[in-house]
């Protein structure tokens, strides 16, 4: 299996973080991204629970400069509906908030929803997620125990995963590593799954994709776990060739 990202465009696959908030260095990426400020984003709330999602399906509002649109449903009927994925159509970046990642997958794997943002980034454009957000744009899920009994500090039996939204295939991507004592969870997966990538993403830190390899970029570390070594670490400005799994 080849390990990749998307022919075009980027990615932004962040740690998540403690205070719900992106990284300065984060937020500049994904605005000069995304055309620069005034530009058109799509804001993908659905990873959070009911009642904290104070915005609705269509509401316009500002994010970081840029013109934002609110996507959401559960419904996965309306995922698949030409209406609802217009904004991405005209969008040239997105943002998939975090929380929990069965909300993603429940509500828009394999629908019209998940093939626009395909498009999107076949067209140039960006993509970017943090915490749950940035886990679906693996291929591989290790934390999709779905609702009530969620446990998002318990890894998946590595034999039954879940599926992603795929953009970087043939990974598993993790997120809040070290603080959340996370830096062991991905080595059964890969133990389980020769050839599979797996990658750690500590809080306030990201990796920007584009095509065969990435770039770190904020204040943490990157755990890489290739089946070789339990995992290595990067930091800022190290890149990874993701076809030849080894950093540059």
């Amino acid at each position: 299996m080849t390990t990749t990202g998307p022919r075009n465009g980027s990615l932004l696959v962040h740690g998540g973080s403690s205070s719900g908030q992106l990284d300065r260095e984060t937020i500049a990426r994904f605005v000069a991204l995304a055309g620069g400020p005034g530009s058109d984003v799509v804001y993908i709330p659905t990873a959070e629970e009911e009642t904290k999602l104070s915005q609705k399906n269509g509401d316009t509002g500002r994010f970081h400069g840029l013109n934002s649109t609110v996507l959401h449903t559960r419904d996965q009927g309306q995922a698949n509906s030409d209406s609802f994925v217009e904004p991405i159509r005209k969008a040239r970046a997105v943002f998939i908030e975090g929380g929990r990642q069965p909300r993603l997958a429940e509500s828009y794997l394999n629908t019209k929803t998940h093939q626009e943002l395909e498009s999107l980034l076949e067209r140039g454009g960006v993509v970017a997620g943090t915490s749950a957000g940035a886990t679906m744009i693996g291929s591989f899920l290790i934390r999709n125990q779905g609702a009530p009994g969620y446990d998002p500090d318990v890894v998946l039996d590595p034999d039954h995963p879940s599926e992603g939204f795929g953009f970087l295939r043939n990974v598993a991507i993790d997120q809040h590593i070290s603080a959340r004592g996370r830096e062991h969870d991905l080595v059964p997966v890969i133990e389980s799954h020769p050839g599979l990538l797996g990658i750690g993403i500590d809080e306030y830190t990201a990796i920007h994709v584009r095509g065969g390899e990435f770039e770190v970029i904020g204040e943490g570390q990157v755990y890489i776990h290739d089946g070789v070594v339990p995992w290595y670490m990067l930091t800022r400005g190290a890149r990874f060739d993701l076809r030849a799994m080894r950093a540059i």
